[in-house]
């Protein structure tokens, strides 16, 4: 769950590792979720199966969580078998899947007993749609912030004191 101080003014969204931004096209984005690092290491480990030139090869990918001092890390996770020789387009789809499937999981896992305990992060308003903003900056628009029309911080904090948290 974000908090009132992760908010930053939209002008850094394109430039910054981490914060929380409101945009007039997707609602709030966590930067950090939309970084797209998960998705960067699991498509180059389909790549890597693609040129282990075995028939089949195993994908991992996962979500989790780190308690403070990352003394206790909590998660999910999946591992896809895959047929070589899948295309690019389909490579990107197969990535997309796993990503859909583990967030939806994480989120529920974060929503249910006992990751609500430990976290009020469950299905956040921000969470899915950073992820899959974080997909599409890997495989095809890098800089989409423009288009999304981030708004600056005083309008992000109005709207946050306004609406309470998220």
């Amino acid at each position: 769950m974000s908090k009132r101080e992760d908010i930053i003014d939209g002008k850094e969204a394109s430039y910054a590792n981490g914060g929380l931004i409101y945009t007039e096209v997707l609602g709030w984005v966590d930067l950090g979720h939309a970084r797209g690092d998960d998705i960067r290491s699991l498509l180059e480990k389909i790549r890597s199966g693609e040129l282990s030139g075995n028939e089949f090869y195993n994908v991992t990918y996962s979500q989790g969580m780190t308690a403070p001092y990352g003394i206790v890390r909590s998660g999910k996770m999946t591992t896809w078998r895959i047929r070589r020789g899948r295309p690019s387009w389909e490579q990107k789809s197969i990535a997309l899947s796993m990503m859909m499937t583990v967030a939806w999981e994480f989120e529920n896992f974060q929503n249910s007993f006992p990751g609500k305990y430990i976290t009020d992060s469950g299905f956040s308003c921000e969470d899915l749609v950073s992820d899959l903003l974080g997909f599409y900056r890997v495989v095809s628009t890098p800089h989409p912030f423009d288009k999304l029309r981030p708004v600056s911080k005083a309008a992000a904090l109005r709207r946050w004191d306004y609406y309470a948290k998220l």
